[in-house]
């Protein structure tokens, strides 16, 4: 699968949060400091979008911050919390948010540090401590929508990655979002097992950094298409499975970037092949479904 070209939309650069951060621990560490025409600049011209699927977890950057916390825990009074559980508990909290603005959030992906997330404002920072909290199933996933900045400093958490000026971020609720997606047509067993079946085989191709055009599109609609696991379950019903996902660059792309993603089921026992597909306009920050699922036909 190739990988297509990133969005050329010019976009401000002015007052990039990612670049200042980097800039701000440079000269930190330099002993420069920041003049007003440099502030914000950003050598990446536009950002590239992010779309990404995984789980947010949150480090402290300095071992004072660190002990700032266990005293938190310390004067609690809920002290049979999970690590987990105490962490958001505490942090939600109203009177400890000047803490939670101190951390560094590392956006994983089966738990290798991909990204660290750097909030676009203050609701982001309810987002973030939102998506630490603990899941009802480990099928839950956290959706991150942003812009893709350049690697951060070590002193920043001792992780040199790429940060991500945060725009949207959303927590997954796996059984939440599958009651959606259930055709009268299937039974609740039939149902959970196809379903549960086919985002295990989603969330397996949505192992990426989600910074390409077609890899924007196939962890999109993981997420934002639960027409993909009613259509799986009609076909199991039938003795079908899924065997293949693949995105194509759209021949409808000319002035926007189309992906047709196009999924293809196989029969059990007759090995007879049907396919479906999904374009998906990948232009802007926020993808969106063009034409919804239906049946694909080979060129």
């Amino acid at each position: 699968m190739t990988h297509s070209k990133e969005p050329t939309t010019t976009q401000p650069q002015n007052k990039c949060s990612a670049c200042s951060a980097a800039r701000a621990k440079e000269n930190e560490k330099t002993g420069k400091n920041e003049t007003k025409d440099d502030k914000g600049t950003c050598p990446l011209n536009p950002l590239p979008y992010v779309y990404a699927l995984g789980q947010v977890e949150a480090r402290f950057p300095s071992r004072s911050i660190e002990k700032e916390f266990a005293q938190l825990v310390e004067r609690s009074q809920s002290p049979d919390l999970s690590d987990q559980q105490a962490f958001y508990t505490i942090l939600s909290q109203p009177q400890n948010r000047y803490l939670a603005k101190k951390l560094s959030w590392v956006f994983s992906i089966e738990g290798v540090p991909i990204y660290i997330l750097l909030p676009g404002g203050p609701g982001d920072l309810t987002s973030l401590l939102s998506a630490v909290q603990p899941s009802s199933t480990p099928l839950d996933r956290t959706v991150v929508i942003g812009r893709k900045g350049p690697v951060a400093p070590p002193e920043m958490c001792g992780l040199e990655i790429p940060m991500v000026l945060v725009n949207q971020l959303d927590r997954l609720q796996y059984k939440t979002f599958m009651k959606s997606a259930r055709p009268r047509s299937v039974s609740d067993k039939k149902f959970e097992a196809a379903a549960e079946e086919t985002f295990q085989k989603m969330m397996q191709i949505a192992i990426n950094t989600g910074s390409t055009n077609k890899h924007r599109a196939l962890n999109y609609l993981a997420v934002r298409c639960p027409d993909i696991y009613s259509l799986a379950a009609e076909k199991f019903e039938r003795g079908f499975t899924l065997t293949s996902v693949e995105a194509l660059r759209s021949r409808l792309s000319d002035s926007r970037k189309i992906v047709s993603v196009v999924f293809t089921f196989t029969g059990d026992e007759s090995r007879i092949v049907e396919k479906h597909f999904v374009r998906v306009d990948v232009s802007d920050e926020f993808p969106f479904i063009v034409t919804k699922m239906a049946p694909y036909y080979d060129r």
